[in-house]
């Protein structure tokens, strides 16, 4: 069986609200076996909701749709719903007196426009709200059987739990079960990964395999679907261990793992110590770091020494250095990064130099351009990188990119690994 999830609601579509109901009914159904084809939010606008109930009933055998159940003129799912199945709207006159039991229970009368709560359209039957004054609807059109909840997300989830998952579990008695998981990178593009995933890309093969990039993260999303638990468990990890052989050390976490908490762990499980020395990021390493609960055992502190005149009296680096090599530039990140080092008497630091934006970029060093080094009690490795994007982005990715570098060092893995910039 196959879903699709229609919310409903201009706040939705113009990004003022956003919306959760779909992400909990997706995790729902598939826990359920059920995949669903197709999310859509859709405006306050009849036609629209009519074409999009029209288009979805003709694809999946189940829909469910949150929102536009109010009594204002800007709620439209029912009458949307009634043009789609071409009916006419009727009062449910068991409904109405509980709706308007709610407002005797708060002291009020009932405004007539909340009359139309209680309206459906002809042919379905509607779902007591037990915390709210929305009815839902259940209906059938074309192949599927849907489902109308209101939009309010603690109202839908109680009605969804109480009301329409026993009426889905009788849907798809043929229980598969659905498995997945996210592994995640930094270090390479996605284009890149996925060419090196090979095999694992092909469509046809279960678990399915798939990436989604956001913020300079590529993460492979797999998703196992058997007839057993077990099965899909077994298959997803054997899965996740192919991945893992593909991609190699630019995979550090699965699920909502951060690069920084997988660092920050790496470290205490060593019982080791980091310090940082920052000029473009602007003390955002530190940020990342300190971020995650118990940092305060492996983070020394860190120094932001963003102009010329802090470079040389907090680290030490020579005057004469800056004048010929410039502040963005492998000399300097070098004596920054072996200074921090130095003075926090920390077992790792890292230093990064450059220039993120928007102005300040010439021929030789373009915006993008950072410098890193990582420095240890047995030796420095450096790297140059040339990050594309905005001021924030810039910044956003040499962060993590110093987390990843300072992860490799701990793992000895060779950093060249990782080829974006």
């Amino acid at each position: 069986m196959q879903a699709a999830i229609l919310s409903i609601g201009d706040e939705l579509v113009l990004g003022q609200t956003v919306d959760t109901n779909s992400a909990f009914l997706s995790a729902q159904l598939a826990s359920r076996g059920i995949m669903t084809l197709l999310h859509q939010t859709v405006a306050d606008d009849m036609q629209a909701m009519v074409d999009m109930i029209e288009y979805a009933s003709q694809r999946v055998e189940l829909i469910i749709i949150s929102g536009g159940l109010g009594p204002t003129d800007d709620d439209l799912t029912r009458q949307a719903l009634a043009q789609a199945m071409g009916v006419e709207l009727v009062m449910d006159h068991e409904q109405l007196p509980e709706i308007e039991a709610i407002f005797t229970r708060r002291g009020k009368a009932m405004p007539d426009r909340n009359k139309i709560q209680a309206y459906h359209p002809v042919g379905t039957t509607m779902i007591t709200n037990t915390c709210g004054t929305a009815p839902g609807i259940i209906a059938k059109l074309n192949k599927a059987t849907i489902y109308v909840t209101p939009g309010v997300p603690s109202e839908m989830k109680r009605m969804w739990y109480l009301s329409i998952l026993p009426d889905v579990i009788k849907l798809a008695p043929s229980r598969r079960f659905i498995q997945t998981i996210k592994v995640n990178t930094f270090g390479r593009g996605e284009s890149t990964v996925a060419e090196e995933l090979g095999e694992l890309f092909d469509r046809t093969r279960n678990p399915k395999v798939g990436t989604t990039v956001s913020k300079g993260i590529v993460s492979v999303r797999i998703r196992s679907e058997f007839d057993s638990d077990e099965k899909a468990q077994t298959e997803l990890l054997k899965t996740v261990e192919a991945v893992k052989d593909k991609l190699g050390s630019i995979v550090y976490s699965t699920e909502e793992i951060t690069i920084q908490e997988v660092l920050v762990n790496m470290l205490r499980e060593r019982n080791m110590t980091v310090a940082t020395a920052e000029s473009c990021t602007g003390g955002l390493i530190a940020k990342f770091l300190t971020d995650i609960p118990g940092s305060s055992s492996v983070v020394k502190g860190g120094w932001v020494t963003y102009a010329n005149e802090m470079k040389m009296r907090e680290l030490g680096v020579p005057e004469d250095m800056l004048m010929e090599h410039g502040a963005v530039s492998e000399p300097v990140a070098l004596h920054m990064a072996k200074s921090a080092r130095q003075q926090a008497d920390s077992d790792l630091a890292v230093s990064v130099t450059g220039i993120a934006g928007p102005d300040g970029g010439s021929d030789e060093k373009p915006v993008g351009t950072v410098w890193m080094w990582i420095a240890d009690r047995y030796g420095v490795t450096a790297r140059k990188f040339l990050f594309n994007g905005t001021r924030d982005t810039v910044r956003d990715r040499t962060a993590k990119m110093a987390c990843q570098m300072l992860r490799m060092r701990l793992l000895n893995e060779d950093d060249t690994a990782m080829t974006i910039g």
